[in-house]
């Protein structure tokens, strides 16, 4: 049976915790999010060296390393994101389906070594983005093609959720 997409919108995570993996992104402070992703880079380098980083836990699940793959591109959409938001005014995103991308770039397939290296690349560049943000650049504006609005400070928190309950994903 193939993954059903999620279509959830995953808004609310910037007002209360997540019931699933616990993290409150409504308390994290914009200066931190750089530390919590160097943090959960570190932490998927053993999950991607897993014997079982293949196997999905049951037909609807990602595995381990389909996980990794999603949180490495994860990492570079949100750092494209930030870019757009620090250079333009109020952008609109592109739209990316997280989902077809899985099935277009055959995350089940890649290696697990590969993914590790871009992993780790596209989240330290995200982490060193977020550090030289200026305290004037955290209020300026994006928005996503489903009418949602974010400053820069908002889509920090909202984007650390992802990779932080994907990990939970992959441990639970």
């Amino acid at each position: 049976m193939p993954i059903v997409p999620d279509t959830k919108n995953w808004t609310w995570v910037l007002e209360r915790p997540c019931p699933d993996c616990g993290f409150d992104a409504s308390s994290v402070a914009f200066r931190d999010i750089p530390g919590l992703t160097r943090r959960n880079v570190k932490a998927w380098m053993p999950v991607l060296e897993r014997h079982d980083v293949r196997l999905r836990p049951d037909d609807h699940t990602w595995s381990p390393l389909e996980y990794a793959a999603h949180t490495r591109d994860v990492f570079r959409v949100f750092a494209a994101r930030l870019r757009l938001m620090l250079d333009e005014d109020d952008p609109a995103f592109e739209n990316w389906d997280q989902d077809a991308t899985a099935v277009a770039e055959h995350y089940a397939d890649q290696d697990p070594a590969v993914i590790a290296t871009e992993l780790h690349d596209a989240g330290l560049a995200l982490a060193a983005a977020y550090d030289r943000v200026p305290d004037e650049a955290l209020g300026r504006t994006g928005r996503r093609g489903d009418g949602s609005s974010f400053t820069v400070e908002s889509l920090a928190r909202y984007y650390i959720h992802d990779p932080v309950h994907h990990l939970w994903d992959v441990r639970g």
